[in-house]
């Protein structure tokens, strides 16, 4: 969820529909709510609602439909501009939202991405985060959320969605055993596991980082999804 043209669209074509980012601008508003259904680690399905984010929409979902929209969510991805002129009514819209999700989907997780962030000069860019990240956890009601800064343009886009995925995984901790007794038979220094079709890290195991970059997992996972659009 999030305003009309926040870029919610663009983020789960470049993700699910194997979209390049320059790509991204052909796509139009998505009107009402888009359902998708996207397979992933074999037998595990992601059903996936993009809501529309106009004035009109927003209202119906938190007025008349919200029994439909927030019942039996396991997760909310809340997507604000970073470059937004109605800061407040973003704002407004999403307390909302969450209180919807308070009485039909009391355990969901909640992801909020300030996205666009390419679009802010890098020298200003953490403190325009942290600030709207202060502003967005004030309007939170004490709720637990992740706050990811994004951008379809850098690796930041499968960081959150990686997170976002990681939290969805029911199998989660036998994979992470099963990739730490892998790491130590190959005797390795790191392994990694990404999902195939998206490149989403799913897990990873450490034993011995020999890396200083917090990031790499995830700027491999867009080197290698860019270099198979490439190939085909």
């Amino acid at each position: 969820m999030g305003k009309s043209g926040s870029g919610k669209t663009s983020m789960r074509s470049i993700i699910f529909a194997n979209y390049l980012a320059r790509d991204t601008r052909r796509l139009g508003a998505t009107i009402d709510v888009e359902h998708s259904h996207v397979r992933f680690l074999g037998n595990l399905v992601l059903n996936l609602w993009d809501c529309g984010g106009q004035d009109v929409f927003m209202e119906n979902y938190i007025a008349s439909q919200k029994d439909y929209i927030f019942k039996s969510v396991q997760v909310l991805i809340y997507v604000f501009d970073v470059e937004s002129r109605e800061f407040e009514r973003d704002l407004h819209y999403y307390t909302s939202s969450l209180s919807s999700m308070q009485e039909n989907s009391p355990n969901a997780h909640v992801f909020v991405l300030i996205h666009k962030i390419d679009l802010i000069r890098k020298e200003v860019r953490d403190s325009i985060l942290t600030e709207k990240e202060l502003e967005i956890r004030k309007k939170s009601s004490n709720m637990n959320l992740t706050v990811f800064g994004t951008s379809i343009w850098d690796e930041s886009l499968y960081k959150a969605w990686s997170a976002i995925v990681y939290s969805l995984v029911p199998n989660i901790q036998l994979l992470e055993e099963q990739l730490n007794i892998l790491t130590l038979a190959c005797c390795a220094n790191e392994a990694v596991l990404f999902e195939k079709t998206t490149f989403l890290v799913i897990s990873s195991s450490t034993i011995k980082n020999s890396s200083n970059d917090p990031h790499r997992f995830e700027k491999i996972s867009n080197i290698m999804k860019q270099f198979k659009l490439s190939c085909s």
